[in-house]
């Protein structure tokens, strides 16, 4: 047999032998098998470095092929091939592990590109691997952390990696969402192909079909030459899609066709263009609660949702803090080309309670300002500056009371708030958004609106608690 070899299973002799021709030209070895038993036989005594497999079969499906794999010989891509317009068995396939799909009357030169992207993702890795070997693939990762969940999140990674299934990203503001999308693309077969990120909120409504499908010379005023989109840019790679809740409808729409078509058309252009991307995205908001609201399209969200990872945030894995810590400071002083900084014990331990609403960007910008204000390379903790009155979330979070009418405050009430004195609000380690939303309306009431003072109370900085107004539309107090 040649080096590389895979298994064809179908049922029907005539695309078997299709199948086997297509990639006996491709200087591939082929074996076949005709059922789900003999399948699983083959892969028993054959190891293929590719599983291509039909989804109806006499003796059960594809996702029974994908399942024993993925169970087995988690390092063998399989491709399940399914019936045109199949849209939920082929999100079900992706979802049990499949690489990824090929959909009927099947499409050669797409079947030929995706096998070859396969063959890559498997080359060298032929043999079973042994538990050392999967410790090995977890700790790969360049992202910092020992903790449970993090040990859980590079394991996800490590899988989502082997496929080419969509992914969508959710997480807190500052919790490391790019970077988890840039190590399933690291780590899976485009990883020496493009990694394009974009900020879908960041850029102009009235340039957007411009930036991701490119447009053409004269198209528009100001288009001196034709200009490459972003899933141009991500061709035979990855485009990541951040804050992909805050496109507007009329581009999620010419988004979702991009998608579903494989093609893109530039603007002014005639013709469309193939484009080969696999599409991460992610949001700290809800998409779930964006569908119901009418502000995104369900279908687009079911393309994009095909895998949900969550990306923990700091404060549920607080035993990464001083690791991380220490990352950072090493990276400062090297940027800054000066001695090691280092963090006295007490800052450690103050550093190790807080409970860091804004992740992991905020840890990072805590440590730089301290780097600035700390004398003799060792940070204090009256250098972190941390807000007193958050620094206690590793404590029990008791439940809010309701937020006590203002015409029915009592005169004690009255009189502290006259003299600028705030109730202690509970420590800040929101559950989830309404628990947000509600802390952060009891402390601008108790500051009778006074954002600044809120949001010294809440342990943020003023554009945090100005965002999460708007976020929760506040705005009328």
């Amino acid at each position: 047999m040649t080096e590389q070899t895979v298994l064809i299973i179908d049922d029907e002799p005539d695309i078997r032998e299709l199948l086997e021709i297509t990639l006996l030209r491709m200087g591939l070895d082929t074996i076949t098998a005709g059922n789900v038993e003999n399948a699983l036989s083959q892969i028993e005594n054959y190891h293929p470095h590719l599983c291509l497999t039909d989804m109806k079969l006499p003796d059960g499906n594809g996702i029974d092929i994908v399942r024993y794999l993925q169970k087995h010989y988690p390092h063998i891509p399989v491709a399940v091939i399914t019936a045109f317009g199949s849209m939920d068995t082929a999100v079900e396939a992706l979802k049990a592990g499949a690489y990824d799909f090929v959909s009927k009357p099947v499409d050669l030169p797409k079947l030929r590109e995706l096998i070859q992207t396969a063959l890559k993702l498997s080359a060298g890795k032929s043999k079973q691997p042994t538990p050392a070997d999967g410790d090995s693939d977890t700790h790969s990762s360049s992202i910092l952390g020992n903790s449970p969940a993090m040990q859980q999140l590079k394991a996800t990674i490590h899988k989502l990696a082997r496929s080419q299934a969509p992914v969508y990203i959710h997480g807190e503001s500052g919790s490391g969402k790019e970077l988890v999308a840039h190590q399933i693309h690291q780590q899976g077969s485009r990883g020496k192909a493009p990694f394009v990120p974009v900020n879908c909120g960041a850029i102009p409504e009235n340039l957007m079909e411009s930036e991701f499908f490119g447009h053409k010379k004269g198209s528009f005023t100001g288009a001196m030459a034709d200009k490459q989109g972003l899933f141009q840019a991500a061709h035979k790679g990855t485009l990541f899609l951040d804050e992909v809740a805050d496109l507007p409808l009329t581009m999620q729409v010419k988004l979702l066709r991009a998608i579903q078509e494989g093609a893109v058309k530039p603007v002014g252009g005639l013709e469309e263009i193939p484009v080969d991307v696999r599409i991460l995205s992610a949001t700290h908001k809800s998409l779930e609660h964006e569908v119901a609201a009418g502000h995104f399209r369900q279908d687009l969200y079911y393309r994009l949702n095909v895998i949900k990872l969550k990306v923990p945030p700091l404060r549920e894995r607080q035993e990464d803090i001083l690791l991380l810590a220490d990352f950072f400071l090493q990276k400062i002083a090297e940027r800054w080309q000066m001695p090691p900084i280092r963090l006295s014990p007490a800052a450690r331990q103050e550093l190790g309670a807080y409970g860091f609403p804004g992740n992991v960007r905020e840890l990072e910008n805590v440590l730089e300002r301290a780097s600035t204000l700390c004398d003799n390379n060792t940070i204090q903790p009256d250098d972190l500056q941390l807000p007193v009155e958050a620094n206690m979330t590793a404590c029990a979070v008791t439940p809010l009371p309701n937020p006590s009418p203002a015409r029915g405050e009592g005169l004690e009430e009255k009189e502290k708030k006259s003299r600028g004195e705030v109730e202690a609000l509970p420590a800040w380690n929101p559950v989830d958004e309404e628990a947000e939303r509600d802390l952060i309306l009891r402390a601008l009431e108790q500051t009778r609106w006074n954002r600044t003072k809120a949001a010294e109370v809440l342990g943020m900085s003023f554009r945090q608690l100005r965002y999460r107004i708007q976020k929760y539309g506040l705005d009328e107090g």
